[in-house]
């Protein structure tokens, strides 16, 4: 009798050219977006205050974007990533319409290419993953990469077909909502002192804070996003592994990363784009992490009332770069630069934020 569970794919199953429409769409509620504030401590007002929210235009608040981001991620994990060992990146992602509680979200994979390793027991999975709304309107897409165990382990094919991804994503493709209207922005509301002029390429921003990564937590914000990837549940299968013990999902670091942000980047309306993305190094429970963002473009969209920064923020463990020597990159024994290993995500994105009126 055929087996009626699923084991998920593996890197030989995700050849390139194959479609997915991944199973159990996701309506998104009130309560959603409640704990995701409580897991995060996320202080943007865009998601949490529905008169701040109406005064810019939108019926009600909307659905913070990380937490459209972790929805969607969280859809293609099952097909995708459940035998992964690591997420690697992203690349080429953008937001699209805003997604209000009591939407429903459903999510669609192409693999992209891969590529072996040199030992031929693991591999690299390039795909392209895109969620839409009830309504059949894009609410996300993006470019990831994930490193994959291999079926059968043994075999080396050889196969290296990796896709080029763009470096950046073009300002033609970011989506202003219609329906924003900044001329009632309250700057009172987000405590912040300043616009997009303020902020200068090659200024760095140091977030002040550390937040404590517990095992409980980035469970439940897991399992809010029905992220099930073995490697952030699974303790006794992951004994022998290389870490040999759960690792934190990543998106959660970059929610913790971000949410720190907010404290010298009030009055970032939202995300627009990530241009680019790294998991550099694992975070496990008791880690502490901290971050800085540093300003790499100003980008003037042609409009009176906002414009937009390229930003690339950087979260570090078990270190206040603030106070402390914190390298970025170092060079490892064959002089190769490599991540420091205490520096765990650097996310190149880029956000709307008003003009000084």
């Amino acid at each position: 009798m055929a087996s009626k569970s699923i084991t998920g794919n593996y890197f030989e199953d995700l050849t390139p050219g194959r479609e997915i429409v991944h199973a159990v769409p996701r309506t998104v509620t009130e309560g959603d977006q409640a704990f995701y504030i409580a897991l995060t401590a996320n202080r943007y007002p865009l998601a949490c205050d529905a008169e701040f929210a109406r005064s810019l235009g939108f019926r009600r608040e909307v659905v913070d974007d990380l937490l459209v981001f972790h929805t969607v991620f969280g859809k293609s994990v099952p097909d995708v990533s459940l035998n992964a060992i690591a997420n690697l990146g992203y690349a080429d992602l953008r937001f699209g319409v805003p997604v209000y509680p009591g939407d429903t979200i459903t999510a669609s994979t192409k693999v992209l290419g891969w590529r072996e390793s040199s030992a031929g027991d693991t591999g690299v999975t390039w795909v392209h993953t895109v969620g839409r709304n009830q309504h059949g309107d894009e609410v996300l897409s993006f470019i990831r990469w994930v490193l994959m165990d291999k079926r059968d382990k043994s075999t080396n094919s050889g196969v290296d077909d990796a896709p080029k991804t763009p470096a950046t994503v073009d300002p033609k493709h970011f989506h202003i909502p219609a329906e924003l209207d900044l001329s009632r922005f309250d700057a009172s509301v987000t405590g912040g002192r300043a616009w997009w002029e303020d902020y200068e390429p090659g200024e760095r921003i140091h977030h002040v804070e550390g937040v404590a990564i517990e095992e409980a937590e980035q469970q439940m914000a897991a399992r809010l996003y029905q992220n099930i990837a073995r490697a952030h549940f699974n303790a006794h299968a992951l004994k022998g592994s290389r870490f040999g013990k759960r690792v934190i999902y990543g998106g959660h670091i970059i929610s913790m990363a971000r949410a720190l942000s907010f404290n010298g980047l009030e009055n970032v309306v939202r995300i627009l784009a990530f241009n680019g993305g790294t998991h550099s190094n694992p975070t496990f429970a008791g880690d502490t992490v901290f971050a800085w963002t540093d300003v790499l473009e100003r980008i003037d969209l042609g409009r009176p009332d906002c414009g937009a920064l390229r930003l690339r923020l950087v979260g570090v463990k078990n270190c206040d770069p603030r106070t402390e020597e914190q390298p970025f990159k170092v060079a490892d024994d064959q002089g190769r630069e490599r991540y420091h290993p205490n520096v765990v995500l650097d996310l190149d994105y880029t956000v709307l934020i008003p003009r000084r009126r």
